[in-house]
């Protein structure tokens, strides 16, 4: 590469002090809110898993297209009554236009009454439909354990007719309509035309035995009634002869007259006599006002002249003394008046006093005659109470029995008179089309059905599912970036998608990635690596990680096949690189490489070999070192952990530029978590689709428990399956296939046998 493709810092900062770049102090927040990112996200759900949703939608789409055509053909004849309250009696010609209005009740009740077993037997029993082979296959035939066979054989005929029969009530109107499905159209139509014959009869019926059990019970009661009139006019009779009665309501009428009269009369006497003892009272109690108080003229005269004379005697009196004639005459002239006065007094006291006893003398007699007047007409009522209650029980006796009479005259007439109140609208026809199957029909629900089923599968799937699907659930989990997304590379047999041949050499075998840098250069899978190696070289500034360790939480999660061709990326950039199998127990470095693994790791901690003896060369990669696992200890983890491994790293930190260490999975031994203590970054690798959300929040806390620096994670075997956001499925492959051979060969660096001599890291 030329130089102005190195990595320079912006500032420079301590060699020996390398900052770790974490990706949980990065907080990035977007430009505005996506209101469509669950519309996408439902939309990836679907065409991650567009093979169950396709496969549910074509056997049920199948499943009811073969049987809606292997079903037979149903027909449904139809027919519609029109049915009105029940007809009032009719009396006269003008009753027949009158009607009541509809009960919503009545009209139900018919429902129900059209739906009886009773009507449907009478139908069966008329077209011989147990004969029919059209309506008896229908029929389940009686269980032998039933006590009466034909009982059980009427019953199961009745049920198989209500199956086929449907009696709805056509909203807001008084029409009932009445269906009958049969694979026979002829019988559908004749069982729906009988069935409404038969209800109409029905309705005949019941009212000419209701009219007939209403007119015998009214003749019988109309017997009754006629004695108890007999009888209560017989005993009215009687007593009006026992007890000298003969014009009862005049003799009365007289009596209560002349009661009233007198109880008003005493009445004014009383006011009248309460008036005049008022008056007697005032005026014995004080004479001198008895002109004013009888309003008395003429003693008002007195008093006026005699008060003008005392005037006049006053007045000489003062002129001419006492002995003068003209005094002494007005004082005789006074005293003669006053004389008058008196007497005038004493004769209106008295005629006032003779007026209050004359008033009550008259209020003591009219007292008397009302008492006498009771009496007379108490005796008179004491006497007609019997009378009146003869003569009530004969009058409503007859009454009821005139009642009575016209009624059964009316119900005579009314029961040849009346109008029934069930029409038929239209009566049954055969039907020409059948009603069901609707193939059409059937398969476009057949097709919503198996839609609607195959994205609640597989939605039920996603939610059941707790792998990791996408490089956000890795962010959101672990607060750890995703370093690179490794898509699936092809099976064995297919296709290599996106991918060249490089120099004449062949895919790896059996569609493993192991060795994709190598052989596959210009694949996606390759493409990938190399932005590993890119993110992994700019996660430290200045210095990226020297010694990186890759683990994963369980196994067959692509971690060896992540080291590996990491370091074939690391190594074609011409640095000193060396890739170690740390994974004492199960190691697979050295099968896809083609190495003995004879001596390795374990050979060198415990000194039985040295460490250029057990170093191994790449072909084709001079300055690619591996040191296998070799072979397999006893206890891995205490070599891993032992000084030897600490002084094996810091030499080989001396002699390579990067040094890769593959190890165990990091939640089934404790072996990983040793050693992400003594690298400078650890790498954790999970498989999309695999890797649960449990198992790498676990491996997440134990390494950074024991003090792991963690640089990302690796999300491998990427494809349309097992992720949300398939980031390579939209890539055109042509773009990596229009490379010519000298192009895909100036891809790979010519090995130069050295590294970069600490300079600043290549891309």
């Amino acid at each position: 590469m030329s130089d102005n493709s190195e990595i320079v810092p912006i500032e420079p900062r301590d060699p020996l002090a390398p900052t770790y770049r974490s990706s949980a102090a990065v907080a990035i927040e977007p430009e505005r809110s996506d209101g469509y990112a669950y519309l996408r996200a439902y939309w990836n759900v679907l065409r991650k898993r567009r093979g169950p949703v396709l496969t549910v939608l074509i056997v049920v789409t199948t499943l009811v297209t073969v049987i809606s055509f292997k079903m037979e053909p149903v027909y449904r004849a139809v027919g519609r009554v029109e049915i009105e309250t029940e007809t009032p009696t009719i009396q006269s010609l003008s009753d027949f236009d009158r009607t009541l209005p509809t009960d919503e009740l009545f009209v139900e009740t018919q429902v129900k009454v059209i739906q009886s077993d009773q009507l449907a037997w009478r139908t069966i029993q008329q077209l011989r439909l147990g004969d029919n082979l059209a309506f008896s296959r229908n029929v389940h035939p009686p269980d032998r354990k039933s006590g009466d066979p034909r009982l059980a054989l009427e019953t199961n005929q009745i049920k198989a007719f209500d199956g086929d029969l449907t009696v709805n009530r056509v909203a807001r109107s008084r029409l009932i309509e009445v269906s009958f499905e049969s694979t026979d159209s002829q019988l559908a139509a004749q069982v729906v035309n009988n069935l409404i014959n038969n209800y109409i009869e029905y309705n005949f019926r019941k009212k000419y035995d209701a009219t007939r059990q209403v007119s015998g019970w009214m003749e019988q009661q109309l017997d009754e009634l006629k004695a108890k009139v007999e009888e209560s006019q017989q005993a009215l009779v009687d007593y009006e002869r026992q007890s000298s009665i003969v014009n009862v309501g005049d003799k009365q009428n007289v009596a209560e007259q002349r009661l009233a009269d007198l109880t008003r009369d005493l009445t004014v006497a009383q006011s009248d006599r309460l008036e005049k003892e008022s008056l007697y009272e005032l005026v014995r109690t004080n004479e001198n006002q008895a002109a004013l108080l009888a309003q008395n003229q003429l003693l008002q005269r007195l008093e006026e002249k005699q008060a003008d004379l005392k005037s006049g005697y006053v007045d000489a009196l003062g002129q001419y003394g006492p002995n003068f004639p003209k005094v002494v005459r007005l004082r005789d002239q006074v005293n003669e008046m006053q004389s008058l006065i008196d007497r005038e007094r004493k004769r209106v006291v008295s005629r006032i006093c003779d007026d209050y006893t004359a008033a009550q003398g008259r209020q003591r007699l009219l007292e008397e005659a009302v008492t006498a007047e009771k009496a007379e007409v108490g005796k008179l009522n004491q006497l007609l109470i019997q009378h009146n209650i003869l003569k009530r029980e004969f009058e409503t006796n007859q009454q009821l029995y005139e009642s009575l009479l016209q009624r059964l005259k009316d119900a005579t007439v009314s029961s040849g008179l009346r109008a029934t109140n069930i029409h038929i609208v239209d009566p049954a026809l055969p039907p020409s089309i059948p009603a069901r199957p609707k193939k059409l029909l059937n398969i476009i629900v057949g097709l919503i059905a198996g839609l609607i089923l195959g994205i609640a599968l597989v939605f039920m799937q996603e939610e059941l599912d707790t792998s990791v699907k996408s490089a956000d659930d890795v962010e959101r989990l672990t607060a750890c970036p995703a370093l690179a997304i490794i898509p699936e590379a092809p099976l064995n047999g297919t296709r290599p998608a996106r991918s060249l041949k490089q120099n004449g050499s062949k895919p790896s075998p059996n569609g493993h990635v192991e060795l994709a840098v190598l052989h596959q250069p210009t694949s996606l899978v390759a493409e990938c690596y190399r932005s590993l190696r890119t993110a992994v070289l700019l996660s430290m500034a200045p210095r990226p990680p020297q010694v990186l360790l890759v683990t994963s939480p369980q196994p067959a999660e692509g971690k060896t096949c992540t080291a590996l061709n990491l370091t074939f990326a690391l190594a074609q950039r011409g640095a000193r690189v060396l890739l170690v199998d740390a994974d004492l127990r199960k190691p697979g470095i050295a099968r896809p490489l083609g190495l003995t693994g004879d001596k390795g790791l374990s050979s060198v901690l415990t000194g039985t070999s040295s460490l250029d003896e057990s170093l191994s060369q790449v072909e084709g990669l001079p300055n690619l070192s591996v040191l296998a696992a070799g072979p397999r200890p006893p206890n891995p983890a205490d070599l891993l952990s032992s000084s030897c491994m600490e002084e094996l790293l810091r030499r080989l930190r001396r002699r390579f530029d990067h040094v890769i260490v593959d190890s165990p999975p990091s939640l089934l031994v404790t072996d990983a978590t040793i050693l992400s203590t003594l690298v400078d970054a650890t790498i954790m690798v999970a498989q999309l689709g695999i890797t649960t959300r449990t198992a790498l929040t676990r491996a997440h806390k134990t390494l950074e428990s024991a003090g792991a620096k963690i640089m990302g994670v690796v999300l491998n075997r990427a494809n349309s399956r097992n992720t949300d956001s398939y980031y390579y499925g939209s890539y055109d492959s042509g773009y990596y296939e229009h490379y010519e051979e000298d192009e895909v060969s100036a891809l790979v660096p010519p090995s130069n046998g050295g590294g970069n001599n600490g300079a600043h890291p290549q891309i």
